[in-house]
Parts: C-alpha cells; sequence; structure tokens
C-alpha cells in the first residue's frame, strides 16, 4: 500500500497529493484567534467535510466546486479506513486565489466593533442607526488576503483585490476580482434564504476560489461550515445584542473570558461544541449527522 504524507498542513485540514486530484481531510482540531487548541472535537472535521458536500451539491448550478468525492473507496487504500471516513474529500487541483472572500449579511463581530467607530466596515460606510447584529440593507463584500500559518488575514479593499491578482495574472486582475466577488454575493444570497427556511441565519462566511486548468473560476476550499461562518438560529433571533450561535463563537467567547486557558478548553465546551455543530448540520441538511 502506498504510504501518504500531507503536503500541506493548516490549522484544521491537512493535504495530500494524489496525483491528478489532492485529497483534503478535515481533522478534529479546533483553531480560534489564529492559533490551534490543544482540544480535538470529535467528529467535527466528519462533520464539516459533509456540510461543506451538501452546499457544494446545492450551489453548482451558480459555479463549478472542486469536489470530486467524500467517499474513500474512491481514494487510494490508504484513506480506506475509519481515521479518513467520512472527513475526507478528493477534489480537482486548483490555481487557488490568494483572497478570502467574505461576505457579510448582518452586522456583528469586528465588523460591529468597526461601525461604532466610524460608520463603516472594512472601509464601506453603512447607514446610520444600526444596532448590533442588524440585518444590513444588502449583503457587503469584505475581501482579506489569506495570511500563512501564525498570521493574521488582513482586510483589503476591492481595487486592492484587482492589483493582487492582477500581478499575478496580467490583463485578468480586473475580471478575476469581479467575478470572484459577484460569485460570493450570489452564493451567499442562495444559501442564506434556504438556510433562513430551515431555522438558521446565516450571519456572515468566507468562500475561497481558484483556477482550473482553462483558467475558469471554480470554487475550493470548504463552504458554509460553522468554521467558515457565523450561524445563528432563527428562533429568539433579536437585533441589538450578541446572538447565541451554532459555530466557534461559543468557543471563541469562552477564551476570552478565561484569558489564562493556554488554548485549552474544558470537555463541557468541547462537547457543546460538537453537539451546536451537529444541531446546524441536521436543520440544514434534514439528516442526522451519522458519520
Amino acid at each position: 500500500m502506498k504510504e501518504f504524507s500531507p503536503i500541506k498542513e493548516g490549522k484544521v485540514r491537512e493535504v495530500y497529493d494524489n496525483g491528478d486530484s489532492l485529497i483534503i481531510v478535515a481533522t478534529d482540531r479546533i483553531s480560534a484567534f489564529d492559533v490551534i487548541l490543544k482540544n480535538k472535537v470529535t467528529k467535527k472535521g466528519a462533520i464539516l467535510t459533509q456540510m461543506s458536500k451538501f452546499w457544494f451539491d446545492f450551489t453548482k448550478d451558480i459555479l463549478p466546486n472542486h469536489m470530486i468525492s467524500v467517499d474513500v473507496k474512491d481514494m487510494p487504500e490508504f484513506f480506506q479506513n475509519e481515521k479518513y471516513d467520512g472527513n475526507s474529500m478528493m477534489c480537482k487541483k486548483l490555481d487557488m486565489l490568494p483572497i478570502e472572500c467574505i461576505v457579510r449579511g448582518y452586522i456583528t463581530g469586528s465588523g460591529w466593533e468597526s461601525y461604532k467607530e466610524n460608520g463603516t466596515v472594512c472601509g464601506i460606510k453603512l447607514p446610520e442607526g444600526l444596532v448590533e447584529s442588524d440585518k444590513l440593507p444588502e449583503p457587503i463584500y469584505t475581501p482579506t488576503t489569506k495570511a500563512d500559518l501564525g498570521d493574521h488575514d488582513e482586510h483589503i479593499t476591492f481595487e486592492q483585490s484587482v492589483e493582487i491578482l492582477e500581478k499575478l495574472y496580467p490583463g485578468k486582475g480586473a475580471d478575476y476580482a469581479k467575478q470572484i466577488k459577484d460569485c460570493t454575493i450570489s452564493l451567499y444570497k442562495k444559501c442564506a434564504d434556504y438556510a433562513a427556511e430551515k431555522g438558521i441565519i446565516i450571519a456572515d462566511t468566507k468562500f475561497e476560489f481558484g483556477l482550473d486548468e482553462n483558467g475558469n473560476v471554480v470554487l475550493g476550499d470548504e463552504m458554509l461550515t460553522p468554521d467558515s461562518s457565523r450561524f445563528w438560529p432563527v428562533e429568539g433571533y433579536k437585533p441589538g445584542q450578541g446572538q447565541p450561535s451554532f459555530d466557534k463563537q461559543f468557543v471563541r467567547d469562552w477564551l476570552k473570558k478565561n484569558p489564562d486557558s493556554d488554548y485549552k478548553l474544558p470537555d463541557e465546551v468541547v462537547e457543546k461544541t460538537v453537539d451546536k455543530y451537529k444541531e446546524a448540520y441536521l436543520l440544514l441538511t434534514g439528516k442526522e449527522f451519522d458519520k
């Protein structure tokens, strides 16, 4: 049996080269504030992978994505065991664009802090009189650079995203920047409308895109998981305050309240986190998580 070693390790994922494809494994590691925590969250990687699969299938009418299969039987023998079953996705190889495409439909988090200071979010002027967790009149696009492990992503303007892409793809920067912005908004609107019907508000999220061998824009990475999004319950939603969530905000809040934790969570926080992920999966897909 051929042994595989990761060619790239992120905060929570490992990437393996499978010749003409990649195999992306979502581990049970969890990160917050750009730090990998000392706990593992059991089944987290599988929940995120299966949730991404659901959304990739749901949005393939908007643009193609990189998913080939989440069935380990389609992968080399090395991956055909319990460690990789459910949390692995075989994907097309893409030339990934160095932009994180963030879309915000509600004002919260760092966006709310910025708005309180000067009425803007990432330089975008918003209407006066908004309160915390308000729905925005229209979703806004606030891209960032993609930081290396241990560094922080930096907010950039749309114009700066054009400049970054133009340096890499002369003559095509403006076109690619517009395409990924338009796709980000379209994906968000379709998925947020669907999720709201199922009882979940998608407050904000991020997408990543790459280019295929013909230079076409393709959706990559993960999609609309609790790791890359803020999910709030529709039930009990009340602007003017923070909202309960289905995502890592629960972990972030605990860490803020316990600055001496050395990034180690108590067992009950870990259990509540995975329970929230499972609840979100059930609401969105209509199925109990059973991988």
